[in-house]
């Protein structure tokens, strides 16, 4: 049963990522029927500590030893932890809290210290989508996963940036006391107890800028003409070559296969369209090349596991669905 909880903290842990877990783990709700869990704030590096936020510090009382006891533990995101390095005391004792069978909880940059710890070899892990990159370069034994809010390979829980820290610690009390308290909790908060899709709907990719020597001016008429249906061969065609010839420089220079960059292609058009226009379903479908509204739905719940109408309503406001 999940009553101790603690959230250590490092010089320059970021505030709102610790504030999402004294939100959830922190305060008490006892007037509602809800658990009340012996919460502490605990220090790895003294009793006083910085914040990227300009005159804003935060001191504790608890070192180290307070994780000897906690059922979870929650490591906070903070400045620079891909690149620094952290107190070995901390590492060990980390080590020591999974040994006995505590959870570890990370929120966004956190889980570079969980990697520093050993903690994600073998295990699939989630952070903030700028940062997976440089996750899977540090720990090649991690299995990153840049597309989802938060993975529980238990008795590790890693979450994305920021708010995706809410659905990690919602989650952790889903399955530790049911889904009944972790919805009164989400209402008392104002937030959703479960956020449909994952990270994919926030992440910035366009195609990457590759050297085009010989497909160049085919890509330039793809993406003017998203909303027409076109085969390999008649991409061939306008490129003077062999639907064969054409397929293996296509792949070669653009890293992908005609079919995908214009699907991708497709995609980031109708979320332009989503986020900034007013047009139907139906509209957009015709404009980016689906054809059908059902058709534009199923592409984008397959790239970006969200609806249209969902992302819109993220993006736009819910009166805009």
């Amino acid at each position: 049963m999940l009553r101790n909880v603690v959230t250590v903290l490092l010089d320059g842990v970021h505030p709102f990522e610790l504030g999402v877990v004294c939100e959830v783990f922190g305060i008490d709700r006892s007037d509602d029927g809800l658990p009340v869990y012996d919460f502490a704030v605990v220090s790895a590096e003294g009793p006083a500590l910085g914040t990227h936020v300009g005159g804003l510090s935060v001191t504790t009382p608890y070192g180290l030893d307070r994780l000897e006891e906690a059922d979870l533990v929650a490591v906070p995101a903070g400045n620079d932890f891909a690149v620094r390095r952290y107190p070995p005391e901390l590492l060990q004792a980390l080590r020591r809290a999974v040994d006995r069978g505590a959870r570890v909880l990370s929120v966004c940059s956190g889980v570079f210290v969980l990697g520093a710890a050993g903690l994600l070899d073998g295990r699939r892990c989630a952070v903030h989508w700028r940062h997976a990159a440089e996750l899977a370069r540090q720990y090649p034994r991690a299995v990153v996963e840049p597309d989802v809010l938060y993975v529980d390979e238990h008795p590790v829980i890693t979450s994305a940036g920021t708010a995706a820290g809410i659905d990690a610690c919602l989650h952790i009390v889903r399955e530790e006391q049911g889904p009944e308290v972790a919805n009164k909790i989400a209402r008392r908060m104002v937030v959703p107890p479960h956020r449909a899709g994952g990270q994919a709907q926030y992440i910035e990719r366009p195609l990457p800028k590759s050297p085009c020597d010989t497909v160049g001016e085919v890509l330039v008429w793809m993406e003017r003409n998203l909303h027409q249906e076109v085969t390999v061969e008649q991409l061939a065609a306008r490129a003077h070559m062999s639907p064969r010839t054409f397929a293996r420089r296509f792949q070669q220079e653009t890293g992908t296969t005609p079919y995908r960059w214009i699907l991708r292609q497709r995609v980031l058009l109708a979320q332009r369209l989503l986020e900034g226009t007013d047009e139907t379903m139906d509209a957009i479908a015709d404009r980016t090349g689906f054809g059908t509204a059902a058709a534009l739905r199923h592409q984008f719940v397959r790239v970006l596991d969200t609806t249209p109408n969902a992302y819109r309503r993220a993006f736009r406001g819910p009166e805009a669905a």
